[in-house]
């Protein structure tokens, strides 16, 4: 199958573009920014460069690739989309926009939509159900979030009334030895990071922050199962997944079981703790387990096990940066 990728430099693309070349996919990578140095994403035979913003660009490629299935996972993150706004509406909101009428207009039949738990946020009644659900009120607290939403209404818009069967998952906080794209749950990964190149880590987060967390096989295996299943089985567009929720000590605790001497302590940084404060503890997937049989493979101990090994080989090749 003829696969694009929009946002394709990310965090996620890193690791999508191996599983889905190695599964015999033909798979067209696009970003605004050049191809990373990275086996993974050498993979992929084409590179191509793209600016979702741009309506015009986005259905040339469109007509140029005549892709079968498309994974839209361009996108600014909370924690830098805070930071300049209007850069998250124009890339989160727009662009999806874009890549909607881009399918629409060249007949592409499946989207695949990268969401978050940034949709979520403290109602008005009290706090969020623990776990949440799928179908909660969504009062998001972050312009990314706010673009989140909106996708994922798009999505089931462009189903209902243009047959681009756009379906997706909202992700936890995603973790993996690729460097993350400014989120708030990125003091997780450094937790990792720092305590393999520095012996410990000051955390911005409390130590009793507990967010839902997920590795990134774990995450790439959720969005090609959702992407592969048959329409008539899912009930929704867009799906809540979820996977581990530790306390922030608690993962400090787990790193410890692989380096022992790592010291972990605690700052909280007032802008993105509101950020992490607003979002579930955790989440209920009923829904996906249900409708596609979706099942994580990594709990927090088994995601340590094999990402310490890999951030010490990252580090090593020079593919994490030395600051943050």
């Amino acid at each position: 199958m003829k696969i694009l990728l929009t946002g394709a430099g990310g965090q996620i693309g890193h690791d999508l573009i191996g599983t889905l070349t190695a599964s015999g996919h033909e798979v067209v990578s696009t970003d605004l920014a050049p191809r990373p140095p990275s086996h993974a994403h050498a993979q992929s035979k084409s590179w191509q460069r793209l600016d979702v913003t741009d309506p015009a660009a986005t259905k040339a490629m469109f007509e140029k690739i005549q892709p079968e299935m498309v994974f839209h996972l361009a996108a600014i993150l909370s924690a830098s989309g805070e930071k300049n706004p209007t850069l998250a509406y124009d890339v989160n909101q727009t662009g999806t926009w874009n890549v909607l009428e881009a399918a629409r207009l060249t007949g592409v039949k499946r989207m695949i939509f990268t969401s978050s738990i940034a949709v979520f946020g403290p109602p008005p009644s009290g706090p969020l159900p623990d776990p949440t659900p799928d179908d909660v009120a969504l009062h998001p607290t972050t312009m990314y979030g706010v673009t989140k939403v909106a996708g994922e209404l798009l999505c089931a818009y462009y189903t209902k009334k243009h047959g681009v069967d756009c379906r997706g998952v909202r992700f936890p906080g995603l973790i993996s030895a690729a460097m993350p794209g400014g989120g708030s749950s990125d003091y997780a990964l450094f937790m990792y990071v720092d305590a393999v190149r520095k012996g410990g880590y000051d955390a911005f987060a409390r130590a009793d922050t507990r967010i839902p967390l997920m590795y990134m096989p774990d995450g790439v295996r959720a969005l090609i199962e959702v992407a592969m299943a048959d329409r008539e089985k899912l009930s929704r567009s867009i799906y809540n997944i979820a996977a581990f929720s530790p306390r922030a000590d608690e993962i400090g605790q787990s790193v410890q079981r692989a380096i022992p001497e790592a010291k972990f302590t605690f700052s909280p940084d007032p802008r993105r703790q509101a950020i992490l404060d607003s979002w579930p503890k955790s989440l209920d997937d009923s829904a996906a387990q249900r409708d596609w049989g979706w099942k994580p493979v990594y709990d927090l101990d088994g995601m340590t096990d094999d990402l310490i090994p890999r951030v010490r080989r990252m580090l090593e090749l020079g593919a994490i940066l030395s600051t943050h």
